[in-house]
């Protein structure tokens, strides 16, 4: 209030003036700040209307008080609705937003709030049933992708994303892990089983077989599901809404 109001005073009462005082510390701020680290923030996952397509975008700024501002929050929320109508994130950037660009945006809050205000993380997905779940506090969000869209498909959807969230997936299933993270943990695997004294020979059939359990505990639709561990996501999926989970997407602040 007080930089809006010495804004004014130095403006002789010209309001249209004044704002472009404003928006102009906002640059100057915002330029001596573009090397601060921005790892607070709020993420928000967002699904459009006919439940088809859905966006995550992190609104990052440097401490968590500024992070819980109401304000600071309901600007995320906008910037990720807007962002339901684009494709990427320098498209995002592009977007008006109340008479100016999201760009501009960033850099008028810049210089209000005095912090590095920028989006940190945007992605987006797109399934027959896309579901989301935004984790504590808006520090986690979580897209998912479902093969159909059944009359619980909200529902499961939305536990599988709480499953993703919990348990952070490194892929969807074993197809989604890249070569380097598999022969890593054979070798790993390898390395541990040579320090139990077991013979070299036997080290590939039991490597594979760890690599078996990795894949259990690391990607999405073979994890045990949270809330039975008796079922994996995939079975669960299948019993509950008929579907498979295609996809997901996952951004966590830090």
């Amino acid at each position: 209030m007080m930089d809006c109001k010495k804004a004014l005073v130095e403006a002789d009462g010209d309001f249209d003036k004044a704002i472009e005082l404003l928006r102009k510390k906002g640059q100057k701020v915002a330029a001596n700040r573009a090397d601060r680290e921005s790892t607070e923030g709020a993420v928000i996952a967002k699904v459009n209307a006919n439940y088809t397509k859905g966006v995550i975008v992190s609104l990052n700024c440097e401490t968590d008080f500024v992070a819980k501002n109401e304000s600071f929050v309901n600007l995320a929320n906008d910037l990720a609705e807007l962002a339901l109508t684009t494709n990427s994130k320098e498209e995002l950037l592009g977007k008006d937003y109340k008479g100016i660009t999201v760009s501009e945006k960033l850099i008028e809050q810049t210089g209000v709030i005095g912090e590095k205000i920028e989006i940190g993380d945007y992605r987006t997905l797109e399934a027959p049933f896309v579901g989301s779940y935004i984790h504590a506090g808006n520090k986690i969000g979580v897209l998912t992708g479902l093969s159909s869209a059944s009359a619980n498909a909200a529902e499961v959807a939305k536990n599988v994303a709480m499953q993703a969230a919990a348990m952070n997936p490194i892929a969807l299933n074993e197809a989604g892990v890249d070569q380097a993270t598999i022969e890593k943990e054979i070798e790993i695997a390898k390395d541990q089983l040579r320090q139990e004294g077991k013979p070299e020979a036997m080290l590939d059939n039991i490597a594979k077989g760890k690599l078996s359990r990795f894949f259990k505990d690391n990607t999405l639709v073979n994890q045990e599901y949270i809330k039975d561990n008796k079922l994996s996501v995939a079975a669960y999926v299948k019993a509950e809404a008929g579907a498979e989970v295609v996809g997901f997407e996952r951004v966590a602040l830090g």
